[in-house]
């Protein structure tokens, strides 16, 4: 069986998402990586773009420990297929030749043909399509001192938090992700390396 995470939003909703360690093995061993150590409880979305995305984090959730990258997954899995983004999906972001984030999800709210082979899909959400839908409408405000040039980045006027992230691994044990050696930290990940 595929590994589920359910996302417990601080609003008591939640969103439960299968994972597909097929399709994004190292993808997926990164995100439990992540998860299953904590490091992605009580994090206030940071990054919804109507129409398009909500982006759970730009900032690596504020931790030092989610500062890393991993290598495109189909370079890295040449034999696995990418699957298409679409919504329903959950996908891993990236930054271009330096690599993918080590945890930075985002859900997709239409058809992005242009990201198979980048961003990888990992999961798939079972339950919870409507918080997501919901939290495409709250209010937000644009953030202008974003230090990557042409992106646009929309932040909740109140926070939405992810009270913590719930794994059931059905017994099997997944692996830390290969990483990226030595990588180019992103613009908006180093205002964070001071803590």
């Amino acid at each position: 069986m595929n590994p589920i995470a359910t996302l417990h939003m601080a609003n008591g909703r939640k969103i439960v998402i299968e994972l597909l360690p097929e399709s994004a093995p190292n993808t997926v061993n990164s995100f439990i990586y992540t998860a299953s150590r904590g490091y992605l409880d009580h994090h206030a979305i940071e990054r919804i773009v109507p129409g398009n995305w909500v982006d759970v984090s730009y900032t690596a959730f504020g931790k030092k420990e989610c500062r890393y990258l991993i290598p495109n997954e189909f370079e890295l899995n040449p034999d696995v297929e990418p699957l298409d983004s679409h919504p329903g999906s959950v996908c891993m972001g990236g930054y271009g030749e330096a690599g993918l984030a080590g945890c930075e999800f985002f859900f997709p709210l239409r058809d992005c043909p242009d990201h198979k082979g980048i961003y990888p899909v990992f999961g798939r959400v079972l339950e919870g399509m409507d918080e997501v839908c919901r939290l495409e409408k709250v209010e937000t405000v644009p953030v202008t001192d974003f230090p990557i040039e042409g992106v646009e980045v929309n932040r909740p006027v109140r926070p939405e938090i992810i009270e913590r992230v719930e794994l059931e691994l059905y017994g099997a044990v997944y692996p830390e992700p290969v990483r990226v050696r030595e990588p180019e930290l992103p613009e908006c990940w180093k205002d964070e390396a001071a803590e």
